[in-house]
């Protein structure tokens, strides 16, 4: 968060008819203070679904300072005449509440939306393997448990791989050009899953699936912090993870009745979930080139709204255009097909200040990974049919899906990331403590089944930390970077993760791996610790440094520093 440079206090609310108000020139050197329009105050909006809608003034101004609002620090923001939104940017632009709030339904439903839908489709195609398992998928390659680790481990390398490449093309290309080619070409590795016919070719399959996938996340994430402030941007990530829920909620439906065509045209269940599922996403694939704009003002074609407007007439796009850069005039630093040299890549690589979040990247699922890696497969062992097996998954998947929600809904309430995020180390301890203290061979399978479900229910911190590393880099170019390197990260937990139950400890109900998961859980904690006492240290010496400075000192500073991104004094992390 930028330090705002503004000589007076928020004026009060003062309500106005959003459509009588006049774009205005704005010339920063010719602007005075005294003639800068009233300003808005933040409202206490509700913070949780459950929630009575707090009353508020739909008519007050919602356009909140910035330091667009006084000439002496505007003119070292301005957005440069490149950008591809400069010509709806008006730092004297007034909106009301009303307004404001209409806007970002309609944005939720013509963006938000969408993108949950893609990434269900995304997380059928690459999940729909656990479904698989229960349909003697195995057996049937002649393969065994660690082959399956071994294909696990092979996707997520191959995703991991393809992130920054996929996100330095999509900065090139443009996300609404990127993101439907990779669902096409995917899609059609995903169908041809049905024909595979043994170990390499599943090995194959799987590399080009994590090759094809790779990327897509913070693709998606770059894309919607186009039109979303960073507090929202969190909550919707939290929905965005949700719908990989219900993805998987609808695959075990699905499964049900895909597997039952075992012997239909003579061949196996699991091949039928593959074709059809893959056939699926082939269609929102090119549904996705019709639905996506490039950004907020580019949103008119043949099929998107009428005429030359698009979704979103010239004054929504002032709204959301401004609305966003009053935030974070970061967001105006690259046009949205903008390429990254190699320059300013490495330059983002060797941000030290986001290490931090890509060590949390690196550790904080791997105590989960496994068991629901392996659910499908242990509730077979535990004497649960094909079906039963696949309906089972669902009482946990529900249950991530409300303690995800609530923990992200929960950290923008109390603004305290960090321990918000390790709350999901915290819930997993007493159910990884039983699973190394109990003789599960002599348990009753309910009581394993019960505490698996209730640790797979966690608290996931993902959108969390994902909105976490936008909000620290403070930049396109860094955030285009470090999302993908954050996303980086989490797949090469996962690789970590997936070689943790091994076949000979399968007999035992893989007790030494369960004995690794605790350590490793107990030791995210002390990250966790440590990442937040970094980020409080950070601070603390910019405010001193900045403290020190006159407001003269300031001034020259922001009109002269060679200072980019979080390396500037008047920047603050979020922890």
């Amino acid at each position: 968060m930028a330090t705002v440079l503004t000589r007076e206090k928020a004026a009060p609310r003062v309500p106005i008819p959003g459509s009588d108000l006049e774009k205005k020139d704005f010339d920063a050197s010719s602007t005075s203070v005294a003639s800068i329009p009233p300003l808005g105050e933040p409202i206490d909006k509700k913070k949780h679904f459950w929630q009575r809608s707090k009353p508020y003034d739909a008519d007050a101004i919602a356009t909140l300072p910035s330091v667009f609002d006084d000439p002496e620090t505007a003119e070292k923001y301005q957005p440069p005449a490149k950008w591809e939104n400069t010509h709806r940017f008006d730092p004297l632009a007034r909106w009301t509440w009303g307004e404001e709030n209409r806007l970002i339904r309609k944005i939720d439903f013509r963006i938000m939306v969408w993108a949950c839908i893609m990434f269900m489709a995304l997380e059928l195609d690459r999940a729909n393997i656990g479904q698989a398992l229960t349909d003697n998928f195995l057996p049937e390659l002649r393969m065994d448990t660690n082959d399956y680790n071994l294909g696990n481990t092979v996707f997520k390398l191959s995703f991991l791989c393809a992130e920054l490449p996929s996100q330095l093309v999509s900065k090139w290309v443009g996300p609404d050009r990127w993101i439907p080619t990779q669902m096409v070409l995917w899609s059609l590795v995903a169908s041809a899953q049905f024909w595979l016919s043994g170990r390499t070719s599943f090995l194959v399959c799987r590399a080009l699936l994590g090759m094809l996938q790779g990327g897509f996340i913070p693709d998606i994430i770059l894309y919607l912090s186009y039109f979303y402030k960073h507090a929202e941007l969190t909550i919707r990530l939290g929905y965005f993870w949700t719908a990989m829920s219900i993805a998987d909620i609808i695959s075990a439906l699905l499964a049900q009745g895909l597997l039952r065509m075992r012997g239909v045209a003579g061949h196996s269940g699991w091949r039928w979930l593959f074709l059809v599922e893959g056939l699926l996403t082939l269609i929102i694939g090119v549904m996705a080139y019709l639905l996506m704009p490039p950004g907020p003002c580019q949103t008119a074609s043949w099929f998107r709204g009428r005429g030359k407007e698009g979704w979103f007439n010239e004054r929504e796009e002032v709204i959301m255009v401004n609305r966003v850069l009053r935030e974070d005039p970061s967001k105006s630093d690259m046009h949205n097909r903008e390429r990254i040299t190699i320059g300013l890549l490495w330059k983002s690589l060797k941000d030290y200040d986001l290490w931090p979040l890509y060590a949390l990247g690196l550790v904080f699922q791997i105590p989960f990974v496994p068991v629901g890696q392996y659910l499908t497969l242990s509730l077979r062992a535990l004497g649960f049919d094909v079906f039963q097996s696949n309906l089972l998954t669902i009482p946990y998947t529900v249950g991530h899906m409300i303690t995800m929600l609530a923990v992200a809904y929960a950290a923008e309430k109390f603004s305290n990331l960090t321990a918000l995020s390790v709350t999901s180390q915290i819930w997993g301890l007493p159910f990884l403590i039983f699973f190394n203290v109990a003789d599960l061979a002599k348990t009753n399978r309910w009581v394993i089944y019960a505490v698996t479900t209730l640790l797979l229910s966690f608290p996931n911190p993902h959108p969390i930390q994902v909105a976490w590393n936008s909000r620290n880099a403070n930049s396109v170019r860094s955030r285009t970077i470090s999302a993908a390197v954050y996303n980086m990260a989490v797949q090469t937990s996962g690789i970590i993760a997936s070689n943790i139950y091994r076949e000979d400890d399968r007999a035992s109900m893989y007790k030494r791996g369960n004995r690794q998961l605790l350590g490793i859980l107990c030791m995210n904690i002390v990250v966790y610790a440590l990442v937040k006492l970094y980020y409080v240290w950070k601070n603390k010496s910019r405010d001193n440094k900045w403290a020190a400075m006159t407001e003269e000192q300031r001034l020259d500073y922001l009109a002269n520093t060679k200072d980019e991104g979080n390396k500037r004094l008047d920047f603050r992390f979020e922890h």
